[in-house]
């Protein structure tokens, strides 16, 4: 039974869902979503406040500015494309604390949740500026 609570424990601890990430993005938390896909993809359609940070581009150069401190959440298009797996991973391995969002881009968006970028898409938007 142990090795069953150990699991879904980690999953909780490395994978968050819209909901959540809302939620967070609605609070104070210290939280910077990553959008671990191509530029050109960013710019077509991304999650309100989130940096582009192609999976490919992660390095120790690329994120030196960033706030050790901080939660990072890295997503892609959803279930079929493994960017945020990838980036998150990468994130892991730079030293920063990362979560994988569930359903990336596609679940945001059937949840209901406001999207930027040229082909944006009407839904709840964050409201907190912190």
């Amino acid at each position: 039974m142990s090795d069953q609570i150990k699991h879904y424990e980690s999953k909780l601890a490395y994978e968050t869902d819209s909901w959540d990430l809302f939620a967070a993005l609605n609070s104070s938390d210290n939280v910077v979503v990553i959008d671990a896909r191509s530029e050109e993809a960013y710019e077509q359609e991304h999650i309100p406040g989130a940096i582009s940070l192609p999976h490919r581009t992660m390095s120790s150069e690329t994120t030196a500015g960033l706030d050790k401190s901080a939660r990072y959440v890295t997503y892609c298009d959803g279930i079929g494309c493994n960017a945020s797996t990838k980036g998150a991973l990468n994130m892991a391995r730079l030293g920063f604390k990362a979560r994988e969002l569930m359903g990336g881009l596609d679940w945001w968006r059937r949840d209901g949740y406001a999207t930027e970028g040229k082909k944006a898409s009407n839904g709840k938007e964050i409201q907190c500026g912190c």
